[in-house]
């Protein structure tokens, strides 16, 4: 996933509100938002390359998204799968701090991670000298780099998510503003080592090309009350809808 906007403990109803995109090649298989077969209290969608997760909640409201940090086109060799991350934290009786101690960070190649559950969330890094952080209630949003790092897309992102908080629980503000295939100029391109060409289509919040892109856009909103709405749009190549998926409790 290569974008995660998120409110927490900054709506009265709703303490936690999550909006993400996630980017990745079209012939990667996936499967769509839905309980998980062996651990059916997970919900989110599952990728099948590696059997881990990019977003995902468990039933007793602990939650877990991850991004990748941009370093290039090289990938760590024998690198674990980052996808792994959610997926042990989830199945997991450990709380976010715990967990992350357990984390053996040069293992994987670069990550953003949070890991929340009903009373606290964390956000850790492996690349950028960034220790674990619990977060205070606020409006966040992180992409391919540290958490709230000033990309173009992040802060668009982030200002629109802010002012779609005032509809919730309404989804299509939030998938309106996922939606955004505006690309950045290039004098405000990030340089994250890979062509100018590439860098370009990855400036937009929804990324489209014929065999790269955003293949989900997800929602994850959870009332103060315990009950949770999830849903998401997937997408194929040039960004064509392929179906919508909602799970509530």
């Amino acid at each position: 996933m290569c974008l995660i906007l998120f409110a927490w403990q900054a709506h009265a109803d709703y303490p936690l509100a999550l909006a993400a995109n996630r980017d990745e090649f079209y012939h990667r298989p996936t499967l769509p938002l839905a309980p998980w077969r062996d651990a059916p209290e997970i919900i989110g969608g599952r990728d099948l390359a590696a059997g881990g997760g990019w977003l995902a909640t468990h039933a007793d409201g602990r939650f877990a998204a991850v991004t990748n940090v941009r370093q290039g086109l090289q990938a760590q060799t024998g690198a674990k799968s980052r996808g792994q991350l959610l997926i042990n934290y989830l199945k997991s009786n450990l709380q976010p701090i715990e967990y992350i101690k357990n984390i053996e960070p040069e293992s994987y190649d670069g990550f953003n991670l949070l890991l929340g559950n009903r009373q606290e969330l964390y956000y850790y890094s492996n690349r950028n000298d960034t220790r674990p952080e619990r977060l205070q209630p606020g409006i966040y949003g992180v992409s391919n780099h540290r958490l709230d790092t000033p990309w173009p897309k992040v802060v668009s992102a982030r200002k629109a998510f802010a002012a779609a908080l005032a509809t919730l629980p309404a989804p299509e503000p939030f998938f309106q503003l996922l939606a955004d295939r505006s690309l950045a100029a290039d004098p405000e391109l990030p340089q994250t080592g890979v062509p100018l060409a590439v860098e370009r289509m990855l400036s937009a919040i929804f990324i489209t090309s014929p065999d790269y892109g955003t293949r989900a856009s997800t929602l994850l909103f959870r009332h103060r009350e315990g009950h949770f709405s999830m849903t998401e749009r997937s997408f194929g190549p040039e960004g064509r809808l392929l179906g919508e998926t909602t799970h509530a409790n």
